[in-house]
């Protein structure tokens, strides 16, 4: 056996304490923690991004930029999470949180697409006008480079109108139509104000727009304004 050499010439119980003191080889350091696997978090990351996706009428394609982790400890419960304000878009970041044991938070960049078809205009619609399959042309794209909203399935649009004017080839967005038997600001409704066995009825301008259901403001012909609710694009009722 070699002897270190700082203990020659030293008793051998000053030697032992000695040796103890001196640092092990790194190799020898259980307590060492273990080092993130980058493939974890990626397939983490691809995983929450598929889902955030499955909203969209296609198969996503999602490629996970290669992550670095190599000063990230090693985790057991790994929550994705998109940053604030951010959607899926061609090119993104993705955040992923360590929740245990050790907590911490790195992003990763993922590209991602949904090949699939949507719709346009096929032509020139005006605000108001009831839309119908005819009006819409299919057009094949990346549904992730669309406007939010823009319509994927035709039967989104029956029994809707224009909410302003769309022209030809412009995409069809959700924002873009309202139910046909909605209230239009500025239209002529007739009110019906109900009470236990009467109805009296009379007519005012809707001052916003609503769908049916909904509650309604009307300036009646008196200028007095009211509320009621929508049944339809030409009737407001007021229960009394």
């Amino acid at each position: 056996m070699k002897i270190p050499a700082p203990c020659r010439f030293r008793p051998l119980a000053a030697c032992a304490l000695l040796v103890a003191a001196l640092p092990l080889p790194r190799a020898a350091h259980a307590q060492d923690a273990a080092v993130q696997a980058p493939e974890a978090v990626a397939a983490a990351a691809r995983s929450y991004l598929i889902e955030q996706l499955s909203a969209l009428r296609g198969q996503p394609t999602v490629a996970i930029d290669p992550p670095r982790t190599d000063h990230l400890s090693a985790c057991t419960d790994l929550s994705p999470f998109l940053p604030s304000g951010m959607r899926p878009r061609a090119r993104m970041t993705v955040g992923v949180r360590c929740i245990a044991p050790r907590p911490w938070t790195t992003y990763v960049q993922a590209t991602v697409s949904v090949p699939g078809q949507y719709y346009v205009a096929s032509r020139t619609i005006a605000a108001g006008q009831a839309l119908t399959p005819s009006d819409l042309a299919p057009r094949d794209g990346d549904l992730v480079a669309l406007p939010p909203g823009a319509i994927t399935d035709p039967r989104a649009v029956l029994g809707m109108s224009a909410a302003y004017r769309i022209s030809a080839g412009q995409p069809i967005k959700a924002a873009s139509l309202r139910s046909a038997q909605a209230v239009v600001r500025g239209a002529t409704v007739r009110i019906d104000a109900r009470g236990k066995g009467f109805v009296v009825s009379s007519e005012g301008e809707a001052l916003d727009n609503a769908a049916p259901g909904a509650t309604v403001q009307v300036r009646t012909a008196g200028g007095q304004v009211v509320s009621g609710i929508v049944k339809n694009a030409g009737l407001v009722e007021i229960q009394l």
